[in-house]
């Protein structure tokens, strides 16, 4: 299980990558608001995150962390139109996270085949076990 402190840093990145383009829509509000209830964050500290990021704290687990790259797949998604400078930023955040070159790849070449390019949850774990053996 993961702490409060790595709670506010994957929340934090989070934001930092919906407001790329200086712009946080409502739907990507709601399901950072969402993510933020999931995580036991506070409306009040979500809001208080907004303005005032929290130090990136690297996650131990390898688990948590393709978790956090899926929510940041479904996070980019929310947006009908996706540019380079998002997606290679989506492929940075994994490769900082300590997620294989080759899965990130994978992830972003299939995720255009799937309906609303979502990819399902045991789908892209299967993508990451494979790398990871």
């Amino acid at each position: 299980m993961i702490n409060r402190e790595e709670k506010l840093s994957l929340l934090s990145e989070m934001i930092a990558f919906a407001t790329m383009d200086k712009n946080l829509k409502e739907i990507e509000y709601n399901f950072l608001l969402g993510v933020a209830k999931q995580l036991d964050i506070t409306r009040e500290d979500f809001d208080y995150l907004l303005e005032n990021p929290a130090t990136h704290v690297h996650l131990k687990s390898h688990s948590e962390r393709i978790v956090q790259f899926h929510r940041l797949v479904l996070l980019m998604n929310m947006k009908n139109d996706q540019s380079n400078k998002e997606i290679r930023k989506l492929h940075n955040f994994g490769l900082r996270m300590g997620l294989s070159h080759e899965a990130i790849n994978r992830v972003l070449e299939l995720m255009e085949s799937f309906p609303n390019k979502i990819i399902p949850p045991d789908f892209l774990i299967d993508i990451f076990k494979i790398q990871y053996n």
